[in-house]
């Protein structure tokens, strides 16, 4: 991963190490313009930013060009993060998915121009704007039962499920204990069910 490691143009590394801050505090820091602690921010949580990546988009060069993508989002928008709504690496995690998702959508709209002239261009469109209207349609819904969420459920979730990370692993990211994360990600999803008028089995 050494060769991702690399401090945004117009970022200063100069400045002393934030030994011992947390990931909250250090965004804080790179809100304000301090180069050390985006490029701390960064080594602590690359690796994880990166391994998601690639298990969106197959892809290791591409993950590359994701990660560092995020990271640059991360470095403009510091200021934007709120500790309250959920962890830092909560909220890094979720700009890597966003886009690694955007990065996968943008290659199979490629793909699909690639052989949309020999298909029935009528049933084709078609097709895809009823799909389009019931993706949107589902996407509100789920939109809607995650704000029914407290923090703490919806953080889990959204690394169990957005991210695709296991329950173990989900707790190490937390810093929980296995069996607590296993508890928020089933409450979040018993909820989420309720929320969303889906029968439970």
């Amino acid at each position: 991963m050494d060769h991702l490691r690399a401090v945004p143009a117009g970022v200063s590394p100069s400045g002393e190490a934030s030994v011992g801050l947390g990931l909250s505090d250090l965004l804080k820091r790179s809100s304000r313009g301090d180069g050390a602690a985006f490029a701390q921010f960064y080594d602590e949580t690359s690796t994880r930013a990166f391994g998601l990546a690639v298990r969106v988009v197959r892809d290791r060069a591409q993950a590359e060009e994701v990660t560092q993508e995020a990271f640059l989002e991360v470095w403009r928008s510091a200021s934007r993060y709120d500790a309250a709504k959920g962890s830092a690496i909560g909220w890094l995690l979720t700009i890597v998915h966003r886009k690694a998702v955007d990065r996968v959508r943008s290659a199979e709209a490629a793909s699909r121009r690639d052989t949309s002239y020999h298909q029935d261009n009528h049933a084709v469109a078609h097709d895809a704007t009823a799909e389009a209207a019931e993706a949107t349609m589902e996407a509100r819904r789920v939109r809607s039962a995650l704000g029914e969420l407290t923090r703490v459920q919806r953080e889990a979730l959204e690394l169990a499920y957005f991210g695709g990370y296991t329950h173990t692993e989900v707790a190490s990211m937390l810093d929980l204990p296995v069996g607590t994360a296993k508890t928020r990600i089933r409450d979040g999803l018993i909820r989420m069910r309720d929320a969303m008028g889906v029968k439970g089995s």
